[in-house]
């Protein structure tokens, strides 16, 4: 019987037709993956060409650095974002509430904090003033306090009330303010945690507890570098002879802080507005879209804080009024009002220099200051205070800032006696020094200001620089 054996033929040496045919459309496929990626990477390196290009071009026009040229390409001017050369602001601070099992709500809260900026772009400066949450106004037919607009009608009813209220204008469409931003009780946290803290003077004792609304603040007059609770806390504390109208004033005063540190330790840079404006964003409603944002923070990244906020005030109070459903309210001032609007409303520019004999008056024996050494190098800060205790200053103490990273050196009065700021920095020989606007957080037995001496003392005292330590004495 004859066995028939059913098997493939031996492999040939190339493999046979099958295989080479496999091989071929292989290498076909290949090489059109190589062609492909060519062009790829052909097509990127023109984009980046045309890119840094562009870029390059802009340089030579603005005549500015790589980085700056960049962020000028790249994001759209205010001008161009908003189609004006300036808006208004309505900012507000809505606070949280808790549940009986303790979780936060926001729904209906009212604005505790209500804020008006005007920001002009041609001159880069910002003018801001608040109104009281207790003042008097109409809402829906009846006197109560302004702060219950935004929780019975939400930003609308509020940029009405509020609007009518300071005799704001009508826009287009309707409304008094371009944009509004909603800020809850977490952004201020949130941001000063983001930037590492801020150095704030208290100025008296601060005590008070409640535990329902999750707040509680103890503090002793001296420098704090304050944590997001505790520059929370001290915002919000309002329970001493001023209550209200102080309350507003060191928000205002953490504002300046949080500005002055947010521009001597550059995080206003291009790699970091994008992580601060996430924070914010965490923590705040807004009709500004992200490129208005954006436009925003490039444009001001650079200003100098005293000229940013060349004009920042509250609109104080005649007395008060006993309303039907309001309770108690504040009437204010009309004429301080209509003059805060008027100087909204015109015209906006850097402050113009002290005259020399209004400076002259200002007596260095009555001003005590804080030295610290914000750069780094061994001994600046001591000599600084030396310097400034031989102009007749009272230096309290000397030591180190929160960080080793400022070039200029910053001066933050925490007193609104008139040109305090900008004496100190003519006796310590820094034209270029910035001087934050002056605050009075709260009432103090004398003026006090901060100084953190940057490197830029360093090179006016012609010394050679050291590589910044954390542990670098003052």
């Amino acid at each position: 019987m004859s066995k028939y054996v059913i098997a493939d033929p031996p492999p040939s040496p190339g493999g046979g037709p099958r295989r080479r045919a496999q091989r071929r459309a292989v290498n076909r496929t290949g090489e059109r993956l190589r062609h492909v990626l060519h062009y790829v990477a052909g097509g990127l390196l023109i984009v980046v060409g045309l890119a840094f290009g562009a870029v390059a071009l802009r340089m030579l026009q603005t005549h500015s650095s790589f980085s700056d040229a960049a962020i000028s390409y790249f994001v759209p001017s205010p001008q161009d974002a908003f189609g004006k050369d300036r808006i208004y602001l309505l900012v507000m601070g809505i606070d949280y509430d808790y549940t009986s099992t303790d979780q936060p709500f926001s729904s209906h809260s009212r604005s505790d904090t209500i804020m008006v900026a005007g920001m002009d772009f041609p001159s880069r400066t910002v003018k801001l003033f608040s109104v009281l949450r207790d003042t008097g106004a109409v809402i829906n037919g009846h006197m109560t306090k302004i702060n219950e607009a935004y929780s019975d009608g939400g930003a609308r009813l509020a940029d009405q009330v509020i609007g009518d209220f300071l005799g704001m204008p009508t826009l287009p469409n309707g409304r008094h303010f371009d944009r509004y931003v909603v800020i809850n009780t977490a952004g201020l946290k949130d941001v000063v945690d983001a930037i590492g803290g801020i150095d704030v003077p208290v100025t008296e004792a601060m005590n008070y507890d409640d535990s329902w609304g999750h707040l509680h603040i103890h503090f002793k007059p001296g420098l704090y570098h304050m944590n997001g609770y505790q520059a929370q806390a001290y915002s919000r504390f309002r329970h001493d002879a001023c209550s209200d109208p102080c309350r507003t004033k060191r928000q205002q005063q953490v504002i300046r802080i949080i500005l002055a540190k947010l521009q001597a330790n550059k995080f206003n840079d291009i790699t970091h507005i994008p992580e601060l404006l996430g924070v914010v964003n965490r923590n705040v409603k807004t009709d500004l879209t992200f490129d208005q944002e954006k436009s925003l923070a490039v444009a001001f990244k650079d200003v100098k804080p005293a000229q940013l906020l060349s004009k920042m005030d509250t609109i104080g109070y005649t007395g008060t009024e006993m309303t039907r459903l309001g309770g108690e309210v504040l009437i204010p001032d009309q004429a301080q009002k209509a003059r805060f609007v008027a100087e909204l409303l015109g015209d906006y520019g850097s402050p113009p220099s002290p005259p020399p004999e209004a400076m002259a008056a200002v007596k260095p024996a009555g001003i005590h200051l804080i030295v610290q050494n914000g750069s780094g190098i061994k001994g600046l800060a001591g000599t600084a205070a030396a310097k400034l205790r031989r102009a007749g200053y009272v230096v309290d103490t000397v030591g180190n800032a929160d960080a080793f990273t400022y070039d200029t050196t910053q001066i933050r009065p925490a007193t609104t006696v008139p040109l305090v700021g900008e004496r100190v920095r003519a006796d310590l020989g820094l034209p270029d020094a910035v001087v934050s606007p002056a605050t009075d957080a709260t009432p103090g037995p004398h003026p006090v200001v901060i100084v953190i001496v940057g490197k830029d003392y360093a090179a006016a005292l012609a010394t050679v620089s050291v590589t910044p330590a954390a542990s670098t004495p003052p």
